[in-house]
């Protein structure tokens, strides 16, 4: 599995010899790009006629540890070498500054006349390099420079410089750029460019600068803006491999798959959304059944037919949370779901519970997933004489389906009842062979009543219910605190 090489949102590069310079001089001191990199080198490098910059603004959002910042030593490394340009790198954060320098100091040695220097031809260039924490410069005999600094309201005061970096754009306070911004305004060369790296913000970040400039790119209106961005949009699996790759272009190279195995399984959902596979606005996109939808289906004043009732037991993982669910006809001739009862700690009160309610009705089926924690209790439910109905992976994706398509063609109801609504809400997809199922990796938040619900509307289906029958079920809905 390699990663995209293609962004989902970028700028085609024309013709660029300064974007090709760049490349075969970053090539000879073993900075290679890949396939992706050079693209968006060439695109920030593309000149018009009259020798300015096509794009002064610049921008890319790809996820960690693709290699962003080696698209920016490109730059800074053909900017400082071969245009004497002055360069000033800012991060959020000291140590992300202070990793940019030594990174780039690797190319130039650690001070001038430095006889341990790698390349001794670069090492020649330099005038000063200095180490101070916080003053991090490499500066050269021909003009060009790279000084160093973390952002803060009043940083850049004092520097000019013709390229403005501003790396982890995600944490760009609007104070910081505009603190910034004045160190372009007389730039040398007469050709300024500001470059934002970054990944996708998080609410807790103030990352409005970032996020109005991604908006642009993705417009694309903005003829002087250079956007590139590997991400996903919409629904997606967030277990599927090339799902990884298309926001991921370093996949299959610097980055592997084991290492994003690791990730998904740490991160919640909707930080793996974010830091993994560059989604934006996460929150809330991930959703199976649109609210429009769900809502549609909402009925708070059902009146029960009297038809037969098919059951179904899920329990949690983590064995913390019991739901009993109940599916049976309403007036109107279709099923409605019905949470009857749910309950925190041991699933020990579920047997009694079932049997109970089984004796005053005409209950046609009681489903659990044999894969599941609830599989648990089949063992004493068939000691008090319920019949189980098991399912199995199959049954468990063709459930999922039914619910789903229930739902969205509107032949299916439910009470509107709060737990349930909430499992919908936060519920997402996994894969289960070529088809899905509920996901369970967001241990805080509880989907029992929705999985319950889903296998209880597959056995009530199952059972060929059609013919009303009184049912004596004493239903209530329960919310979880």
């Amino acid at each position: 599995m390699v990663g995209c090489q293609i962004p989902r949102v970028g700028v085609e590069p024309a013709d660029s010899p300064e974007g090709d310079d760049a490349i075969a001089l970053s090539s000879a001191y073993e900075l290679q790009p890949d396939e992706w990199q050079e693209k968006v080198v060439r695109s920030w490098l593309e000149v018009r006629k009259d020798g300015k910059w096509k794009h002064p603004r610049c921008g890319i959002a790809v996820p960690r540890q693709n290699g962003k910042n080696g698209i920016i030593e490109i730059i800074e490394l053909f900017g400082m070498v071969l245009r004497a340009e002055k360069f000033l790198h800012t991060a959020h954060e000291v140590k992300t500054a202070r990793k940019a320098f030594i990174r780039l100091k690797y190319f130039f040695g650690e001070k001038a006349n430095d006889p341990t220097a790698r390349f001794p031809e670069l090492n020649q260039l330099v005038r000063e390099v200095r180490n101070t924490n916080g003053q991090e410069a490499i500066v050269l005999v021909n003009g060009g420079s790279c000084e160093f600094i973390a952002r803060s309201k009043g940083s850049g005061r004092g520097f000019t410089v013709d390229k403005l970096v501003l790396d982890e754009a995600q944490e760009l306070s609007e104070e910081s750029l505009a603190a910034l911004m004045p160190t372009m305004s007389a730039a040398p060369s007469g050709n300024p460019q500001m470059i934002l790296a970054g990944t996708p913000p998080d609410e807790g970040m103030a990352g409005d600068a970032f996020t109005r400039m991604r908006n642009s790119g993705v417009e694309g209106q903005d003829r002087r803006l250079s956007w590139f961005e590997w991400s996903c949009l919409g629904v997606v699996d967030l277990d599927d491999p090339h799902v990884w790759a298309a926001a991921n272009p370093a996949l299959g190279m610097r980055l592997n798959a084991e290492t994003i195995e690791d990730e998904r399984a740490a991160m919640d959902d909707e930080t793996f959304m974010r830091e993994r596979l560059g989604m934006w606005s996460v929150s809330g996109v991930q959703r199976v059944i649109s609210a429009d939808a769900w809502r549609t289906v909402a009925k708070s004043n059902l009146r029960d037919a009297g038809a037969a009732v098919a059951l179904a037991v899920d329990v949690s993982p983590d064995r913390d949370t019991s739901t009993i669910v109940a599916v049976t006809l309403e007036n109107s001739g279709l099923p409605y779901i019905d949470v009857i009862e749910s309950r925190r700690g041991s699933p020990a009160w579920v047997p009694e519970r079932i049997a109970e309610i089984c004796k005053g009705s005409d209950v046609r089926a009681v489903v659990i997933d044999n894969a599941g924690a609830a599989s648990s209790l089949i063992e004493p439910l068939l000691k008090r004489r319920v019949k189980v109905t098991e399912t199995n992976a199959r049954d468990m994706a063709k459930a999922c389906g039914g619910l789903y398509d229930a739902v969205m063609d509107a032949k299916v109801l439910h009470l509107d009842q709060p737990s349930l609504n909430h499992a919908v809400a936060v519920a997402r997809k996994r894969r289960l062979g070529d088809a899905w199922a509920w996901n369970r990796k967001d241990a805080d938040s509880d989907i029992t009543p929705l999985v319950g619900a889903t296998l209880a509307l597959w056995g009530f289906e199952a059972s060929g219910v059609k013919r009303p029958m009184r049912s004596n079920v004493r239903r209530k809905a329960v919310v979880l605190g």
